[in-house]
């Protein structure tokens, strides 16, 4: 690659990065973060700039607020194991991440007290301890943030799982909350941290209704060994990438293209062609290749 074609420069979001999406020579940014500061970025990329000789090209991947729904044939052991990876992995510190779980009333009580026992599994601390399994989270303001919509979950919801953590860092209890209403703050906002809501539904029909009433569609996943509702749930579940009968997170790249839509981000998936493309002017070249009698040779007769 030349010298100057790839630059690492670290700084404030607020700073570098506002200069840069602000600038006219800049033809593309690509995204990853809050859907806050992506609707941001995509509204001053729209703002032609004195100078701009061209329209700025926006990829954004702004999160989720992904579910899986557990319907009553699934199974339960399976269900749980992907349902514990999939919100307390990395501290649920993932865009992918499972933040709530739709669960038919048939089953919704033994999953609840089967998931509760998993979860008391999850040792919390020093991720240079083997035998701990998740970590603190990013930092002091991720931290406050999870705790404050652990402090609303309990004001609406009940607490199913919480423990204590060290206090000598960034720690977050992993935490389950049930008799979780779809419009609740825990249900609808991303939170970035291993807070799980479970949300009990009647019906297969009601719980696609409140997987798909967020305005994310990034993940999402079902357990079900009843092949109409993974037809319906593959037909009508608004998500970029679908999961069935497994965890929702860790998609691989090259062969499970990664993005989602509605607020989750603009652009093709990552990990596959097409995204590259995006970063590509594309042009098209037509020649008439009828000739009108040859051009003559220099130096001949």
């Amino acid at each position: 690659m030349p010298k100057g074609v790839f630059q690492f420069v670290p700084g404030r979001g607020s700073t570098v990065g506002n200069y840069m999406v602000k600038h006219p020579d800049v033809h593309l940014i690509a995204f990853t973060g809050s859907r806050e500061v992506g609707c941001d970025i995509y509204a001053n990329a729209a703002i032609v700039q004195p100078g701009q000789k061209h329209l700025k090209r926006v990829i954004a991947e702004m999160g989720g607020k992904n579910a899986i729904i557990v319907d009553d044939s699934a199974d339960l052991d399976q269900a749980v194991a992907g349902v514990l990876h999939s919100a307390f992995g990395y501290s649920g510190q993932k865009c992918s991440a499972c933040s709530r779980a739709i669960v038919m009333d048939a089953v919704h009580d033994t999953f609840v007290e089967r998931l509760v026992e998993a979860v008391k599994s999850i040792n919390v601390g020093e991720t240079d301890n083997p035998s701990v399994k998740m970590g603190p989270v990013i930092d002091g303001s991720a931290q406050a943030k999870i705790k404050d919509y652990i402090l609303k979950g309990k004001e609406q919801s009940t607490v199913a799982f919480e423990t204590e953590v060290p206090d000598n860092g960034f720690y977050v209890s992993p935490t389950i909350f049930t008799g979780v209403k779809a419009d609740h703050a825990i249900a609808q906002e991303e939170i970035f941290g291993p807070v799980l809501a479970v949300i009990k539904v009647s019906s297969f029909d009601e719980a696609l209704e409140v997987a798909n009433g967020t305005d994310y569609a990034l993940t999402g996943g079902i357990y079900s060994r009843t092949p109409l509702s993974i037809e319906r749930a593959t037909e009508e579940f608004e998500v970029g990438n679908l999961y069935i009968n497994r965890g929702i997170t860790g998609a691989i790249v090259s062969r499970q293209p990664f993005g989602g839509f509605k607020m989750s981000g603009v652009g093709s998936k990552a990990g596959g062609p097409d995204y590259l493309l995006q970063f590509l002017e594309p042009r098209h070249v037509t020649e008439n290749v009828q000739r009108q009698g040859f051009a003559p040779i220099e130096g001949v007769d």
